[in-house]
């Protein structure tokens, strides 16, 4: 995912509602959110490169999810570093999620620069974790970023959002879309109405453009919520919501290149109880 908004009061009957982006190359094959032949028990998409996935959940309510982090001045990964996504499906795994989360964390640096959202949803337990940083709320003009030993921080009760910087960094299209989602849930709007607050295409005045390395055009072309290019742009929007009672409901609708933001096509939808015996 390029672009989560979410959030997160533990207390309520919904503890999780949380809309995403996943922005890629639409060369890049992958599967829409299905549930795995060889995981049963994980829903989500899945990258047929890598392996892994931006976005998942579990039958015992494990949550976990992914985004890049963008630092055009950085070196290049080596070929050899192992795949972003595949640290989404090692958080989806069934033994204790403290115990994953500590191992991610130690292994960490042999990654590309990322951002991962982790969650034991029936334990409370929602964690950010970034190897680029260490630290929640970053600049809009960022040096460049530097490798880290993280920790995972648990976030705390609120809207926040994660876009191709550290937590809550204020980039337009993050704080737009936040205020968004804030103003859609005071009107307990529908599952099409917030599916829809993800596919604004505008793109950010010059003058509000963050710094990453990269050209000013592509750092416009990136600014936008829904990124719409011939080669790389927006690929789906998924929206998650946690039940207090136990269900999860899921609707991801994915993209063609091309395709008009407001066309919500090849949606599919799902919904489940955790199963108890799981967690």
């Amino acid at each position: 995912m390029c672009l989560i908004v979410f959030s997160w009061q533990p207390d309520t009957d919904t503890p999780l509602i949380l809309l995403a982006n996943r922005d890629e190359f639409f060369e890049r094959p992958a599967e829409p959110m299905h549930w795995w032949h060889d995981r049963p028990d994980v829903l989500g998409g899945r990258d047929l490169r890598g392996g892994g996935t931006w976005m998942g959940v579990n039958r015992a309510g494990r949550f976990a999810a992914l985004t890049n982090f963008r630092d055009g001045r950085a070196p290049m990964a080596s070929k050899d570093a192992p795949s972003r996504g595949l640290l989404v499906s090692a958080m989806l795994d069934a033994t204790s999620f403290d115990a994953d989360l500590a191992r991610v964390e130690r292994h960490a640096h042999e990654y590309a620069g990322f951002n991962l959202l982790a969650g034991d949803l029936p334990a409370g337990k929602l964690f950010w974790l970034g190897n680029r940083a260490d630290h929640v709320g970053g600049n809009l003009k960022a040096p460049p970023a530097i490798p880290v030993n993280p920790v995972a921080h648990a976030i705390s009760p609120g809207l926040h959002g994660l876009s191709n910087a550290v937590m809550d960094t204020p980039w337009p299209k993050l704080l737009s879309r936040r205020d968004a989602l804030a103003d859609a849930l005071s009107r307990n709007a529908d599952d099409t109405t917030l599916l829809q607050i993800m596919r604004d295409p505008t793109e950010a005045p010059d003058d509000a453009l963050p710094e990453t390395g990269v050209s000013q055009t592509l750092e416009r072309t990136l600014s936008a919520a829904f990124i719409a290019s011939p080669a790389y742009g927006t690929r789906c929007t998924t929206l998650l919501r946690y039940h207090r009672d136990g269900r999860i409901d899921m609707v991801e609708a994915t993209v063609t290149p091309g395709q008009s933001p407001k066309v919500l096509s090849d949606r599919r939808d799902f919904s489940f109880v955790i199963d108890a015996k799981r967690t």
